[in-house]
């Protein structure tokens, strides 16, 4: 099923990398049949994961499947491996995973975070036809195993164009300046990332999320998009001083031991004042929904609600989270705009405390698969 003919909402999960790297003992990944199970348990229809493009195509192009060597890209968040990884073949992964959906009745949503391997692969993403022609390898190998009908839409990059996930973009590595979409630069990029892509393979729903600018759009073309995957937050730093308040620092966050602690003071700022801070996150989802209004694109969240960072540690409890996921998702089904909808960034087994509530998550997944939508008269332009 594609995002553009569902005609209602699907809950979606984010297993990001998480899927293929999290395998070992207890990590919550280690067993796909099994998660897979307590994720359709939940009620959840659809999941996220990368699927390794720039890796998977090496393997498609030398027609050997290998293991690879990652990096961290972060040690104190509980998606991916807090340390060196070896995975396995993303090809033959990614099409034993994606029949396992199958199997379960879940769709995919094919994205990437262009994980950082030892030979930094990714950099060699020099133009969008290169980045385009390792998705087409992607969905050939979709294609070739008989598993396109499960693909809900591919996103060509998470969150472009932070440098943390698309560092080809940047001539400077270390640079801490992120461009922004709408200049011309970054406009043809995404525009002939997916023209290019979309000639191999048209059957497909495409795009690249987003993870700000969507208060203010003017300016960004999506008019090649079929979709607009964004990821919202009540202490985005785009709107919200959240994080500034309780002390945290989001961009020292990867591998900063203090962002925990810091972390312990959220609960406490929130019920300060929570309609303080829900009127951030409301004033994000009605952004966003208008956006989708006026360029008639569908819109899927897949990482939401509450704090952008989150784990199981002392003194920080799942209650105020969910809480705020609660009203979140209740505010975008308001809307009819969601065509796919997460409950939270932790809808995965490696997040203990929130993956144990089967009850909320059935609550939230049900509310979501029975919405009604927006009469879409247009999904994109092709």
């Amino acid at each position: 099923m594609h995002i553009s003919t569902l005609t209602r909402p699907c809950a979606i999960a984010m297993w990001d990398f998480s899927w293929l790297e999290r395998r070992w003992e207890g990590s919550g990944y280690e067993d796909w049949a099994r998660a897979l199970d307590g994720l359709v348990e939940r009620g959840y229809t659809a999941v996220r994961i990368d699927a390794f493009p720039h890796l998977l195509s090496q393997e498609v192009a030398a027609g050997v499947d290998r293991e690879w060597d990652l990096l961290p890209v972060w040690n104190q968040h509980d998606w991916g491996a807090p340390g060196p990884v070896r995975i396995a073949s993303p090809r033959r992964s990614l099409v034993e995973f994606i029949g396992l959906c199958r199997d379960r009745g879940v769709d995919v949503g094919l994205s990437t975070w262009y994980r950082q391997d030892t030979a930094d692969s990714r950099m060699r993403l020099v133009e969008p036809r290169i980045q385009a022609g390792q998705w087409a390898a992607v969905l050939d190998v979709v294609v070739a195993e008989g598993l396109a009908d499960s693909i809900l839409y591919v996103d060509l990059t998470n969150e472009i164009p932070l440098p943390t996930y698309s560092p080809f973009l940047y001539a400077n590595w270390n640079s801490t300046g992120i461009e922004s979409r709408a200049t011309p630069r970054m406009r043809d990029w995404i525009t002939a990332a997916i023209l290019a892509v979309r000639e191999r393979h048209p059957g497909f729903d495409y795009c690249f999320s987003y993870a700000g600018e969507f208060m203010n759009p003017a300016g960004q073309d999506v008019s090649r998009f079929d979709l607009l995957e964004l990821h919202i937050w009540m202490c985005s730093p785009e709107f919200s001083d959240f994080h500034q308040r309780i002390g945290y620092d989001l961009g020292a966050s990867r591998f900063d031991p203090a962002g925990y602690p810091a972390m312990q003071r959220a609960e406490a700022e929130y019920r300060q004042a929570p309609g303080h801070w829900r009127g951030f996150l409301e004033a994000a989802i009605d952004a966003a929904a208008t956006w989708s209004q006026t360029t008639g694109l569908p819109l899927v969240t897949t990482e939401c609600w509450g704090p952008i960072n989150y784990r199981d540690w002392p003194m920080l409890d799942w209650g105020w989270v969910k809480e705020v996921c609660e009203h979140g998702v209740g505010r975008a089904l308001m809307t009819g705009r969601w065509k796919a909808l997460a409950t939270s960034n932790f809808c995965g087994p490696q997040f203990r405390g929130m993956w144990r509530d089967i009850d909320w998550h059935r609550r939230l997944t049900t509310a979501i698969k029975c919405a009604p939508l927006a009469d879409f008269t247009q999904v994109g332009a092709r």
